[in-house]
């Protein structure tokens, strides 16, 4: 598990995504990438985060940036998950959490006494230049989707 900072070159993946096919950080070279890691589909805040990023969607993509979702679920799931919400945001599946480790938003959590693996809910924003511009460690989700569009537009 890397900790990764400001500047840092953003780890390439390469994942299946809903909708078929699959989705790599190096599809979008020379433009932003915003990269919000979550831990479940179809949960509340998971689900409200994912809303807001669809619904600011068109703004992000006229500032250049693209979006994308990952979460530990399956092709499957996420593509219930787009359809159930009318989701247009790109979701990438970590079944594996490869892509979490190399985040470092894989770590142990803890709810109601008991420990367990799972992803912490992080946003990245990287640059143009495939660098790490912004982070925003253990997201609340009110009002960070218009966070983050503030910070692409500020790149």
């Amino acid at each position: 598990m890397s900790d990764l900072a400001l500047g840092d070159v953003a780890p390439d993946f390469s994942l299946p995504r809903d909708g078929g096919g699959t989705v790599s950080l190096s599809d979008f070279r020379g433009r932003p990438v915003v990269l919000y890691f979550y831990p479940k589909d179809d949960t509340t805040a998971c689900t409200a985060e994912s809303i807001a990023f669809t619904a600011l969607l068109p703004e992000f993509e006229a500032a250049g940036a693209a979006v994308i979702g990952i979460s530990p679920d399956s092709v499957a799931r996420h593509d219930k998950f787009a359809k159930k919400h009318s989701l247009s945001v790109v979701l990438g599946s970590d079944e594996e959490t490869e892509v979490a480790n190399l985040y470092g938003v894989w770590k142990e959590k803890s709810m109601y006494g008991r420990t367990f693996m799972g992803v912490v809910r992080t946003t990245f924003l990287i640059a143009a230049d495939g660098r790490i511009a912004r982070i925003w460690p253990k997201v609340k989700v009110a009002g960070h989707a218009e966070e983050v569009l503030a910070a692409v537009k500020a790149l």
